[in-house]
């Protein structure tokens, strides 16, 4: 019984909210959990206390994880109140974690440039540095790229039509540079890379299918390490960095919030706070009376 109110409960967010798909899956296994550590007791008939208990068994991860989970529960419990399930809320008065301020990883732009310096010796060469040069020049989210079609990339307006969260399409530009690195790809080594007929997702593995979010994570880490470069990075960092320099180089926010695909400007404000740190950080050192 429980599984099929979960079950239900994802596809409400999946049709009616448009969650994406990696929300309704760390949804999904929050509620599994809850569910497995009371046993698979009819979880309609929880109580606060008991939803508070399970909170508690979760002090040793992070305040975002203890935050979500405590956001599938509640979203949980207020599905089954709208759809008549229960008529108490057990979930209502639990509370988040305090998240504070935390700045995200970003690259400088001698980082980047060392990342992006590919000596192109075969065909994975071409995908890697078309990626990479991709996901800099555009600040598209991982998912966005290994969803990315041919028919996304306008190679005459320069520009990349991409579908965001909620099924939200944005228009992105892109540097003449990114596009001459895609072409190459395209032209030259995506040919022999597609075994298996046609494929309309741009990025392929050496199987000819459309590439996963683990294999560029990996390719990124491989590539940091071969440059020297010891920061904890994961796609979303190139992300991070595209944002964090446009508004170093003086870059409007909310046109920074529009190229990242952001619902609320808020989330877009993170990097105001990590220009304030470089600005203090560059204080301190190069001010003579410090």
């Amino acid at each position: 019984m429980n599984n099929n109110y979960i079950s239900n409960y994802l596809s409400y967010l999946e049709l009616s909210l448009n969650y994406s798909n990696n929300t309704i899956v760390s949804y999904d296994s929050d509620l599994s959990k809850l569910c497995s550590y009371f046993d698979n007791k009819d979880l309609l008939k929880l109580s606060i206390n008991d939803l508070e208990k399970y909170i508690s068994t979760l002090a040793e991860c992070s305040p975002a994880t203890v935050s979500r989970n405590i956001s599938a529960i509640k979203g949980f419990y207020g599905y089954l109140i709208k759809s008549g399930a229960i008529k108490i809320n057990p979930a209502e008065m639990l509370k988040e974690p305090k998240l504070g301020v935390h700045l995200p990883t970003y690259l400088t732009v001698d980082e980047v440039n060392a990342l992006l310096d590919i000596d192109v010796e075969n065909n994975f060469d071409y995908r890697n540095k078309a990626i990479l040069e991709l996901m800099y020049a555009t600040g598209l989210r991982i998912s966005e790229v290994v969803d990315l079609e041919f028919k996304n990339i306008d190679f005459d307006d320069c520009i990349v039509r991409v579908m965001g969260k909620g099924s939200k399409e944005r228009i992105v530009p892109i540097n003449e540079y990114a596009l001459e690195t895609l072409q190459d790809y395209i032209n030259i080594a995506r040919p022999e890379m597609l075994i298996k007929g046609e494929n309309n997702y741009l990025f392929i593995n050496n199987h000819g299918n459309k590439m996963t979010r683990q294999a560029i994570f990996k390719m990124i880490k491989k590539e940091c390490e071969v440059k020297g470069i010891t920061k904890n990075i994961s796609p979303h960092t190139l992300r991070h960095t595209f944002a964090t320099h446009l508004l170093e180089n003086g870059a409007d926010l909310r046109v920074i919030q529009e190229l990242l695909g952001h619902s609320d400007i808020s989330t877009t404000q993170i990097y105001t706070h990590i220009s304030n740190e470089k600005l203090k950080h560059d204080y301190e050192e190069y001010f003579p009376r410090n």
